[in-house]
Formats: structure tokens, C-alpha cells, sequence
């Protein structure tokens, strides 16, 4: 069996984009990345170094099928190790990816039928069955089969009596016998069953080890104790697979927010349609107080809308004719009518759900070091625990009874579970709380990589700004002309399509427009016509210059608007300057108080753009940033991402165009903006901000933080008490309950302490 494992790199973006917005430069470059961080293999959490993604055969995948199925019993990297050893010895198979949160295989294959698959997946004591080719979801929601509760209660009440019969003596020891071989059997059967196959496939994983613990203690007449044993281990296991279930629905559940029908017009009528049979350009009705079914564009109405379960914003947004709704999100005040324009399954709402599933894939750096640590502690400890049981009573002419019975509970304490289960557990759970905030992290390397950045590099149009210039300034220069000039100077921006003239009439409105004669458009400077016969220039600074109708007063105040990184425009006609117009891309607010919070949390800044100097520093200073540099092409932002990290900075880079893909290819982190409704960005960014609200970047860095510090307690904390206890262990003061009780303990602990990110 092949273990190459297929590598995908968030970093490998050339020629992508990060998001559909504005940039600094409109011609887009070819680059290639170089020296990012090393690409992580796909892999959920696993008690085995277990990939998501395996190759298994030596061929190609292109003339392969895929086949889906979903397994109810895979719902652990126990199964998955199994399932992975067993398929990636037929022929045939060319490659696996597998699904923990939904329990779903995929297997690429050049076999006649899924029949040989299911066979082999059956020998292992678990039933796969085929997902149809069509169906709109991995089918997480569907509920997992309730087992009777009697055979663990009767198990406990069996275990208990045994335990006090033989405290009390009250019965012969057949009697005790046979009551906690009902209470293994009842509650047990399960774990023998799984053990055995493992053990068969040459797998050491807990249900192996237990299941020898328990045997060698009933072989060596510890009766009541193998029952408890087997009782209180049945017990751990189902209170950690319930709590494995939250995490895990915390992300299934977001596929709930999507109604199961909408109302759209067919025939001049309105009528109720499932969702996933509604056809693009459909048009779709939804009521105030409704949630929107689809992705579409408003074509009709004006409302407000909750786009929370989206964005994470807080606050409701407004929507009229031509903006964008999204599936999920809830219609607050008003009827609006929109054209689907994404089916269910690729709805913007879906492609984040699917987004974090597969994020679970990309294993953070500690929970690479738990596996590999993990493969080797579990057989070096069973080598121990044999070793114990022989040596001293070979060599040391001690008793057999006595290191027997230690060397059961060192196999019990043995298994690495809370261990394993502390890193995966914290990572789902960092991931769905910060996809509930609008943040889309593309992974655990890099939810845990946050913490560790010291630096950002953040684009300035769309990111800092808004990305559309405004006018922010007007000054009447000329009495004798009066506010016909506003009405002149609009008329003449109308005629252009120049972002600047363009927020020069968009400042005016649509109506009163005067009719512009001999209308000419000046490059790079401005442009000029007749407005009720007379001529008149509306061009920038260079333009007024050069008709030498520039005063030193004027001059002075140019340059004072200019340095607040503002592009002046003047309206003049051959007797001088009539009018004064200022236009800037405004700073969000957000943006203020977004850098003000990375100052708190130690992170420095630096703003790159392809703008001038002045404008850069300008922009820089309103928002607090560090650095300011400006006309830079898009090479250039990457050189300076080299250079932080040459200086030993760990840097992320903020953008929302294809000119920052160098840049954000390079750093440690990338940020695209604004990725709401965008499938590049939220395919290719390493964290997708889901709306253009820097502030969510610090609630990222401290949900990297929080969670940083959750895995060092965690691991801290089971490692300490497996120390304990395997000291405990060889001065023959530990028991095999308590040793369950240690082990599975611990383990609960890790997975409610990694449960608590949920909460941030």
C-alpha cells in the first residue's frame, strides 16, 4: 500500500484571485510563490498519522470513478486507520478521501461496482451505503441510529453487584463470575468486537487494548474488576462520542438555516417549491420575517436583512434593487422579490459549510506532533506493559499475579486517547466559532498559526478604504459665477467615465444637469466643453498649471488638500479658477478601529499600495498605521513581505484583488476581504473575512490565541497524568478502574475544555 498522501496548498494561487474587488493596479500579474511554508496534507484528527486525502494506487485518478458512501460506524480515526489499511490493499483503488464529520467515503475506482468495496468495508463490522450521484449534501443532518439503553444499564447494575458481593463475600466467586460476564457481555460486546478486527488488521487502537485488559483480568480472576472496567469504559466512550457530536453539529448544523421551500412565481403564479428544485433565474418571494431560501440579486422591494449566520455582522443591512441576498440570512422588515442566482448546493451559505469541513483537513502543527508522537508511545507502552508482566517474575523471582494485574493497568493507561482527541477537538471547535463570526479559516495550521503574527501587511483600496472615490470638499473660488458652478462642473464630470468625475457628479445628483457643446476629454489631465456658449476646464492640478492660472495662494491651498491624500479638481475658464473640488476614497470606520486592536494585541502595520506617497501616508496616518509605502506594483508588495520576514516577522497580508495574490501567496496568512458571494476567494484564502470588516482580523488573532493556549493546556494536562499514573503503576499502588477512570477522565476533560472555544 502507497502512503503518498495528496498535497493541496492554500498557497499555490498564481494567476488567482483573491476576491472580485477593487485593486490598486488593473493589470494582473504572473507570479510564482516562493518560500511559503511547507503545504499540509488533508487529515482529521486521528489516533494514526490518517490523511483525508490517501492515494493508494500506483495510477492515474483520471479515468476513475467516484463512488460515495456513507459509513454510520465511521465516525473516528480508529475506522478511518481500519478502512484506509483494508481498501488500499485492492486493486483498483487509486485514491480515498474521507469525511469524519460526515461520515462520508469517497473511493476513486476502476472497478464494475461499488459491490467489492462494500464487501471489504462489511469485514471490518461496518455497513456502507451508496449516496446517489445527485444528492445535494453528504446527507449530515440524517440522524444516527438510536441503540437501546438497557444493555448499558444492565450492565452497570451487573458490575455494581458484583463489586459488592465481593466486598461482602456473600456469595461463592462462581456466582460473581457469572454476574460480571453478564455485565461485560451486555456492555461490552461492542468493544470485543472492534478489538478483535483491529488486532487482526495489526492495529493497536483503544478497543484493542481494552479488550486485552479486561481478558487478562478476568484469565487472572478479577472478576468484579473487569466488569467495572468494561461498564465505566463503555460509559466514557458514549459521554465522549455525544461530545464529539457538538462540535461536530455546531458546523452541520449551519445547513439547518436554509428553509426547506420558497415561494416562486411560476405562471403568473406564486407557489411553494423545495429549494433544491428551483432553477437559476427563478424568481423568488420572501416575506418579512422570512429566511432567504437561495443566493440572488433583489429585483424588487426594499428591506432590510440579518446577514449574521453570512457575515457575522451585527447590525441588519439594507437592501433595494440590484444587491446581492444570500441563503440563510433573514429578511427583517420589508417583501422583496430576488433571481436565484446559485443553485442550493453551490449557494454561498453551503460553500462555507463545505469550506470548514474541509478545513478539518489541514492539520494544525501541534496536532501533527500529537499523531506522530502517538504512533510511536502506544507500542512502545504495550512493549512495557508486556516486559512488566515477564521480566520480574522471570528474573526478580517476583509474583506473576501481582505484575500481571500492573502490567493490565499500564495497558489501560496506556492509550493515547485524550491526548489524540485534545488537539482535534479544540481546532472544529475554533473553526465553527469563527465561521458563526463571519470568518472562513481554510484550516487548523492556520487558526493555530495566528497567535504567532507580529506583523500585517494590508492593501489600501477595498481594504482600508472603500474602494470608490467621494466628494468630500467644495470651495466657490469666484462670487460672480455663484453655485451655477456646481451645476457646470457636474455637467462636464457626467460626460466622463474617470472614477474622479465620476464622484464629482454622483455628489451633484442625477437631475439639473446642464447640456454640454464641444465637449473634449484632456489624458491625464481633465477634461473641457461649452456650457451655454461659454468654454470652461474642469481638470487637476497639473492642468491649471499649465494654463498658468496658478497663484501662490492657490498653489498653497492645492498642496494642503493634497497632502491629506486628497485629489483636487478645479473648474476654470479663461478669466481664472471658479471652483474647487476635493475627492478621496474615504477610510472605513471600521477600519480605525480594527488597526487601533492590533496595536493592542502587539501586531504592527504597514499599508501597501500602488498610490502616491502622499496619499499613502495620508491614509495611514487617519487610521493609525505604522508604515505607509506607496506606488508599488505588485513585485514590489512582495519584496516587501520578503523583507519583514528577513527581519524575523511573522507577517499575514490583507487584500482584496488579484494584484495582491504575490503578497498574499507569500505571507504566513492570507486575508481576502469581502469574500461573501466571491467561490475564488473562498476557495483560494487562507481565512476568507466573509465582509469587509477589518475588525474581524483581530477577533481572529485572539480566537488563534484562545486556542493556542486550549491545545497547551489540554496536552499539558493528559500528558502529566499518564505520568502520574505510570509511576502510580509500578509502585503497584493504581487499580483498573482507576486507571479508566484516569484515562477516560482525562479525556472528557480535554474534549469540554476544547468545547469552550465554541463559546468565544
Amino acid at each position: 500500500m502507497s502512503d503518498s498522501v495528496h498535497k493541496h496548498s492554500p498557497h499555490d494561487h498564481a494567476g488567482h484571485d483573491h476576491s472580485a474587488h477593487g485593486h490598486d493596479h488593473p493589470a494582473p500579474v504572473e507570479f510564482t510563490p516562493v518560500g511559503k511554508h511547507e503545504p499540509h496534507a488533508h487529515s482529521c484528527c486521528s489516533h494514526e498519522d490518517a490523511p483525508a486525502v490517501v492515494n493508494v494506487g500506483t495510477g492515474s485518478t483520471d479515468n476513475a470513478q467516484l463512488s460515495r458512501l456513507r459509513i454510520e460506524a465511521m465516525d473516528c480515526p480508529t475506522e478511518q486507520t481500519l478502512i484506509q489499511n483494508k481498501l488500499g490493499k485492492m486493486s483498483g483503488i487509486q485514491k480515498l478521501e474521507f469525511n469524519l464529520i460526515n461520515r462520508v467515503l469517497g473511493v476513486w475506482h476502476e472497478l464494475p461496482s461499488t459491490d467489492p468495496i462494500r464487501e471489504a468495508i462489511g469485514s471490518l463490522g461496518m455497513q456502507a451505503d451508496v449516496i446517489e450521484e445527485g444528492a445535494d449534501k453528504d446527507t449530515a443532518s440524517l440522524p444516527a441510529p438510536k441503540k437501546p439503553w438497557w444493555p448499558l444499564a444492565l450492565s452497570g447494575v451487573m458490575a455494581v453487584a458484583a463489586e459488592i458481593i465481593h466486598f461482602t463475600d456473600a456469595a461463592p466467586t462462581w456466582v460473581v463470575a457469572l454476574i460480571a460476564l453478564v455485565a461485560i457481555s451486555s456492555g461490552g460486546l461492542t468493544t470485543y468486537k472492534k478489538g478483535w478486527i483491529a488486532l487482526k488488521n495489526f492495529n493497536l487502537n483503544i478497543n484493542a487494548l481494552m479488550s486485552i485488559a479486561v481478558t487478562g483480568a478476568v484469565l487472572i480472576g478479577q472478576w468484579p474488576e473487569a466488569a467495572m472496567v468494561m461498564f465505566l469504559f463503555t460509559v466514557a466512550e458514549l459521554i465522549e462520542a455525544k461530545s464529539l457530536d457538538r462540535a461536530r453539529n455546531a458546523i452541520g448544523g449551519l445547513m439547518q438555516l436554509t428553509p426547506e421551500t420558497a415561494t416562486v412565481q411560476q405562471d403568473g403564479q406564486w407557489i411553494e417549491v423545495e429549494v433544491n428544485q428551483i432553477a437559476l433565474g427563478s424568481v423568488v418571494r420572501v416575506k418579512p420575517g422570512e429566511r432567504i431560501g437561495l443566493d440572488g440579486e433583489v429585483v424588487s422591494g426594499h428591506s432590510t436583512i440579518d446577514q449574521a449566520p453570512i457575515t457575522g455582522e451585527s447590525m441588519p443591512v439594507e437592501k433595494t434593487i440590484g444587491d446581492k441576498v444570500f441563503a440563510g440570512t433573514i429578511n427583517q422588515a420589508g417583501s422583496l422579490e430576488y433571481t436565484v442566482t446559485a443553485a442550493a448546493k453551490n449557494s454561498t451559505l453551503a460553500r462555507i459549510i463545505h469550506a470548514v469541513e474541509a478545513a478539518q483537513g489541514a492539520r494544525a502543527p501541534t496536532q501533527r506532533f500529537v499523531d506522530r508522537f502517538s504512533k510511536i508511545y502506544t507500542p512502545a507502552v504495550f512493549a512495557l506493559a508486556l516486559a512488566m508482566a515477564v521480566i520480574p517474575p522471570l528474573f526478580m523471582g517476583a509474583a506473576w499475579f501481582d505484575w500481571i494485574y500492573r502490567a493490565l493497568v499500564l495497558l489501560v493507561v496506556a492509550c493515547p486517547c485524550a491526548l489524540v482527541i485534545s488537539t482535534p477537538v479544540s481546532i472544529v471547535s475554533g473553526l465553527a466559532a469563527a465561521a458563526r463570526k463571519g470568518i472562513l479559516v481554510k484550516g487548523g495550521v492556520y487558526l493555530e498559526m495566528g497567535h504567532k503574527l507580529d506583523y500585517l501587511a494590508l492593501d489600501k483600496t477595498g481594504t482600508i478604504t472603500h474602494g470608490k472615490p467621494v466628494q468630500t470638499d467644495y470651495v466657490l473660488l469666484d462670487d460672480t459665477v455663484g453655485e451655477q458652478a456646481v451645476a457646470i462642473s457636474a455637467s462636464l464630470a457626467g460626460r466622463s467615465d474617470h472614477p474622479v468625475s465620476q464622484a464629482i457628479a454622483t455628489a451633484y445628483g442625477k437631475d439639473g444637469h446642464l447640456q454640454v457643446e464641444v465637449f473634449e476629454a484632456l489624458g491625464g489631465r481633465g477634461v473641457k466643453g461649452e456650457v451655454n456658449g461659454r468654454l470652461y476646464h474642469l481638470g487637476n492640478h497639473r492642468l491649471v498649471h499649465e494654463s498658468g492660472l496658478c497663484s501662490p495662494a492657490l498653489e498653497a491651498r492645492l498642496e494642503a488638500l493634497e497632502s491629506q491624500g486628497k485629489t483636487v479638481v478645479l473648474l476654470f475658464d479663461e478669466t481664472g479658477p471658479l471652483a474647487l473640488f476635493a475627492v478621496a476614497d474615504t477610510v472605513k470606520d471600521s477600519s480605525r478601529e480594527a488597526i487601533s486592536q492590533l496595536h493592542a494585541l502587539g501586531v504592527k502595520t504597514v499599508m501597501l499600495t500602488g498610490d502616491n506617497p502622499h496619499t499613502a501616508k495620508a491614509i495611514a496616518a487617519q487610521v493609525g498605521i505604522d508604515q505607509a509605502q506607496g506606488n508599488l506594483l505588485p513585485t514590489d508588495k512582495l519584496q516587501v513581505i520578503e523583507n519583514l520576514y528577513a527581519q524575523n516577522h511573522r507577517v499575514g497580508m490583507v487584500g482584496d484583488g488579484i494584484n495582491d495574490a504575490p503578497a498574499l501567496a507569500r505571507a504566513e496568512i492570507g486575508f481576502a476581504m469581502a469574500a461573501a458571494g466571491t467561490d475564488t476567494a473562498i476557495e483560494t484564502a487562507d481565512v476568507a473575512l466573509m465582509d469587509d470588516d477589518l475588525r474581524k482580523i483581530p477577533a481572529f488573532i485572539r480566537l488563534s490565541r484562545d486556542t493556542s493556549a486550549v491545545l497547551k493546556q489540554n496536552i499539558a494536562l493528559a500528558l502529566v497524568i499518564k505520568v502520574i499514573f505510570l509511576v502510580v503503576t509500578f509502585a503497584g499502588m493504581a487499580t483498573m478502574w482507576m486507571a479508566v477512570f484516569a484515562d477516560m477522565g482525562v479525556s472528557l476533560l480535554v474534549v469540554f475544555n476544547g468545547l469552550r472555544l465554541l463559546r468565544k
